[in-house]
């Protein structure tokens, strides 16, 4: 663009000026009219070029469309496909507008805690003896009826028990032998009835006395299989298989040896503590370990005590309360869990009330280490703390968006909607908003169907403020 120079601009106003002076002195000669024209279009000409004063010659001319128009308001923002990726705008969070349900929650926070009977299991030494075989490690996951422990029994009582039983059997056998001798006898009339009555009456006597012995074995601490075991070999038990028991019934069971491969869906076991050393001398009922299960697990919540009407409520309508997890990353959200019990007393110190929901623990890894040991681990993690939202009212067919999606702007409420690479802004009417969900009035600002972002708002907002904020024309100029 051409710029006009100062020194020109007068030269060409003096020259004007002269040319129009002259004309008007040849129309006074000439014509009154055209005289009082030329006249006017002089004072128009002086008021609006020569009464002005020239700029000094140190000054820029920017032009007076730069001072004097800003720009119009703007209300969509173009974004690139990059731009989109850098505020995770994608298939995932670019939401489809729709009505659903939403439940206005409260707030309570929560500790992830131990089944009661069920997570922990104590292993003790049924029997005085030595430990002399260890044949899992702490960590190391188990199936119930793998060999744990074996104990040289050294218990003065069980040996002398097993003694009796031993020849409590070999005396039946024998009663068995001559009964049947007399039988045979008794057929071609030389023997009396009664005497093969008594001899049966005392075979009836040796098989009552074995099952009390029997029992007072098992009393010991011997399982059925190992009582089996001594009445088949006819040979005294030197030492006890302490096996991982089921959760269910608590009982041995068979054992399995650690080279057996379980399967992933048995119940899983792992070995917390471990309380003896091999060769250490233990006496009956002396801690050997301690097993752990967390496959199922319990939510403790701390409410207060004029919260239990909510938790009645919720309980009794059927709304399931949602965890959320804070440290876990996108503060995970965990639903369809359900009230299990509330708790019958408040804690008197930190007037707690409890209340407990029923959590599943799935596995997160299952595998054999380089030494051979089964390894497992599950997701979540007795003590971890999160924050239940209990549901305290119930709204249906509403437009709930995340936090994430709405921002505040002055006095309105902003969400974007996409039109191709644009998001236009558009000021809706917020019924509810809390730091998680916003629930948005149905009054035709938005409609089913229409796709907004469901986050970085406040970024959009942001990038449509640098779009519409004025510009500095003097801007990298030095006057």
């Amino acid at each position: 663009m051409n710029t006009v120079q100062p020194g020109s601009l007068r030269r060409s106003l003096t020259l004007g000026f002269l040319l129009l002076l002259s004309a008007l002195v040849i129309s006074s000669l000439l014509l009154p009219d055209l005289r009082q024209r030329l006249l006017t279009q002089l004072t128009e000409l002086v008021a609006t070029k020569g009464a002005t004063p020239p700029q000094s010659a140190d000054k820029h001319d920017h032009g007076e469309a730069t001072h004097n128009e800003p720009a119009g308001p703007i209300d969509t923002v173009d974004l690139s496909a990059s731009a989109m990726k850098n505020l995770g705008l994608d298939s995932q969070t670019l939401l489809t507008i729709g009505r659903t349900t939403f439940f206005r929650s409260v707030t309570i926070p929560a500790v992830v805690v131990e089944r009661p009977g069920r997570t922990r299991l104590h292993i003790s030494a049924p029997l005085t003896g030595v430990v002399t075989q260890i044949h899992v490690l702490p960590g190391e996951a188990v199936v119930p009826g793998t060999v744990l422990f074996e104990i040289r029994l050294t218990h003065e009582e069980l040996v002398t028990a097993q003694t009796q039983f031993l020849q409590t059997l070999g005396e039946l056998e024998v009663e068995a032998r001559e009964i049947a001798r007399l039988e045979a006898v008794a057929e071609t009339g030389a023997l009396s009835a009664r005497t093969l009555l008594e001899r049966r009456y005392a075979r009836d006597r040796l098989q009552a006395l074995l099952r009390a012995q029997a029992e007072a074995l098992r009393l010991h601490g011997l399982t059925d299989e190992q009582v089996d075991g001594i009445a088949t070999e006819r040979r005294l038990l030197r030492s006890l298989q302490v096996v991982a028991p089921s959760l269910q019934d608590h009982s041995h069971g068979s054992p399995q040896t650690i080279e057996d491969k379980p399967s992933v869906d048995q119940q899983v076991l792992v070995l917390e503590h471990l309380e003896v050393d091999k060769g250490q001398a233990v006496e009956a009922g002396t801690p050997l370990g301690t097993l752990t299960c967390p496959e199922d697990l319990l939510i403790e919540g701390h409410a207060f005590a004029e919260d239990r009407a909510l938790l009645s409520q919720a309980a009794e309508a059927g709304w399931s309360p949602a965890a959320i997890f804070p440290g876990r990353s996108n503060e995970e959200r965990l639903g369809e869990l359900q009230i299990q019990r509330i708790g019958l007393e408040v804690d008197p110190v930190t007037r707690i009330l409890p209340f407990y929901l029923e959590l599943a623990n799935p596995r997160v890894r299952d595998e054999l280490n380089s030494a051979g040991q089964r390894i497992v681990e599950w997701k979540y993690l007795q003590g971890e703390r999160l924050e239940l939202l209990v549901p305290a009212e119930k709204w249906t067919d509403q437009i709930v968006l995340p936090a994430a999606a709405v921002v505040r702007d002055g006095t309105e409420w902003l969400v974007f909607r996409r039109n191709g690479r644009l998001f236009e802004r558009v000021a809706v009417h917020v019924l509810h908003a809390d730091n998680r969900d916003v629930v948005i009035a149905d009054d035709g600002c938005l409609f089913p169907g229409d796709v907004v972002a469901g986050r970085s708002a406040a970024q959009l907002l942001m990038a449509l403020r640098g779009q519409t904020a004025p510009v500095d024309p003097h801007a990298g100029h030095t006057h």
